[in-house]
């Protein structure tokens, strides 16, 4: 499995326009093979900054899942809500693999970790 953390810098005025562009990306990960697992967006602390997770089983299924942007209608529908909104400010993606409470051990090739 494969996640994508997504960290966003928003406009705190264009919240609302923010969270309909999240509920519109999370239908399309969801549709498309994938599981998102929320957006989290400001409570306390810095107002500008927002954080998306989701993960595809593979790097492969991400590819292919990517392949749909600026092609698809409802893909180019929910780029246009951030476009026009003016809601996102900037953006960057980073791939991560889950550890989780019922891993087996260390992946052959993983860097090593200091715990």
């Amino acid at each position: 499995m494969i996640t994508c953390v997504v960290r966003y810098v928003i406009d705190p005025k264009r919240i609302a326009a923010f969270e309909e562009f999240g509920r519109r990306w999370m239908e399309l990960v969801q549709a498309h093979g994938g599981t998102h697992h929320g957006y989290f967006l400001p409570s306390e602390g810095a107002s500008d900054e927002a954080l998306a997770l989701f993960s595809f089983a593979s790097l492969a299924a991400y590819e292919e899942y990517r392949q749909l942007f600026g092609r698809e209608p409802e893909f180019i529908e929910a780029d246009r809500i951030r476009d026009e909104s003016g809601c996102v400010l900037r953006y960057e993606r980073t791939f991560m693999r889950p550890l989780l409470p019922d891993d087996p051990g260390p992946v052959d090739g993983a860097p090593p970790t200091d715990g």
